[in-house]
């Protein structure tokens, strides 16, 4: 029996954790609560990842230099990244949207898509869906979220974005124009600094104003394809679906130094410790990988990438060493200086009764499951290789980790706006 019941005109939502990374610390030390908090290191090429409301009313955002935020902000408290934690609380996260609907698309740790069309019968119209969904954020995770509720994702998004910190923001199917009209360009997905000077060049700033410019002449500046697709965002017109979850297409880890590492050995423990790092994150997950990448940043900045396809997959931290060690082998003679090391690993394929096979070359597998299980109970750097107890004892400088999902399609992702 067909049903009646009319379909809502705003069903997507974007709901994103504000502040997430900072959040999640002063949870975990409330004495950190009112004060100005940056996560990241202080060290000189340390970046910040997150910061506090209280932080960014100081002028602190995120991708800022950890020098310019201490210039900004002197009485900054710093503290160093907890990804298992972050990923923790995710995890919960992720929970509470699929609880009001299985067609979730999570874009990073804090923030996802809801498409809540078929879950309004149940949980009522889109607006009161979100408010639930913030309420039981903030009840059983003790954070916020902003929601934006929108005819498309494109919409819901920058709803979102204006609805920070802690609010939501209907954009109704009706208002699309009203709404986006007096945005700056740059609000739009695929506009960078380039790409704006290049309309602000034409007379080109607000949305409005792109808008109204014919194709022809967006298109000898921008491109055929850049340009038709900037004037549909532009008109509020967004056809992409919400994916749910999808399995991840990459796992990595990388470090940015405080100072250039030279020395062979030294920077053979920090590929150790970054394939560990790897590793473990694919059995957390349930994943084995194939191509093994390494990334040498020099001082430059100039970025060297090498890959290896492995004839099997694997989820083992010393078959990663050895094929990144071998790459770093491979280089061009020369004496090299590294302010940034990263180890991946792609072609991903889910863990199964091919586990039991890995033992093929030794036993370093159920080895490093042991140093899991050991981490697990007594947190991280409770056992590790006897050759990176030295490295132990140092703190480093930034560290990322990443897990890749296939970018929703068609159209261009959406670009982070500092809100971890």
């Amino acid at each position: 029996m067909r049903s009646n019941r009319q379909q809502p005109s705003e069903p997507i939502l974007h709901v994103d954790l504000d502040a997430f990374y900072a959040s999640v610390e002063v949870l975990k030390d409330p004495a950190l609560a009112g004060k100005p908090v940056a996560v990241g290191s202080p060290a000189p090429r340390g970046v910040v990842m997150s910061a506090s409301y209280e932080a960014r009313a100081r002028g602190l955002h995120s991708a800022m230099p950890s020098v310019r935020a201490r210039r900004l902000c002197p009485d900054v408290v710093f503290v160093p990244p907890d990804f298992d934690a972050y990923r923790a609380y995710s995890n919960r996260f992720r929970e509470i949207l699929q609880a009001h609907s299985p067609a979730v698309e999570p874009l990073s740790l804090d923030e996802a898509f809801v498409d809540v069309t078929g879950a309004t019968l149940l949980f009522g119209p889109p607006v009161q869906i979100g408010e639930r969904i913030r309420r039981a954020v903030r009840q059983d995770l003790s954070l916020t979220a902003s929601v934006g509720v929108g005819p498309n994702k494109l919409l819901a998004k920058l709803a979102s974005t204006r609805a920070k910190p802690d609010g939501l923001l209907v954009v109704p199917a009706g208002g699309v124009a009203s709404f986006l009209d007096p945005l700056p360009v740059e609000a739009l997905w695929g506009i960078g600094e380039r790409t704006a000077e290049t309309l602000s060049r034409l007379g080109i700033r607000t949305v409005a104003e792109l808008a109204r410019t014919p194709l022809a002449i967006l298109d000898r500046v921008l491109g055929e394809g850049q340009a038709r697709g900037l004037l549909d965002l532009a008109a509020g017109r967004d056809d992409r679906r919400v994916v749910p979850f999808e399995a991840p297409k990459s796992v990595s880890h990388e470090e940015t130094y405080p100072r250039d590492l030279d020395d062979r050995g030294e920077v053979l423990r920090e590929i150790l410790a970054l394939s560990h790092r790897v590793a473990s994150r694919l059995r957390a997950d349930g994943y084995r990988g194939r191509t093994v990448t390494l990334k040498l940043r020099l001082p430059s900045f100039s970025t060297l990438t090498r890959s290896r396809t492995l004839p099997r997959a694997t989820d083992v931290a010393a078959d990663l060493y050895g094929v990144a060690r071998d790459l770093l082998d491979r280089l061009p003679p020369g004496r090299r200086r590294f302010r940034l090391i990263g180890v991946g690993v792609s072609r991903l394929e889910p863990a199964g009764a091919e586990q039991i096979a890995l033992v093929r070359g030794g036993r370093w597998n159920q080895a490093e499951l042991a140093l899991d299980r050991v981490e697990g109970k007594f947190g991280r750097g409770a056992a590790m290789p006897a050759v990176l107890l030295e490295r132990g004892t140092r703190r480093w400088g930034t560290a990322a980790s990443a897990r890749t999902i296939r970018p929703p399609a068609p159209g261009p992702p959406p670009r982070r706006r500092g809100n971890a």
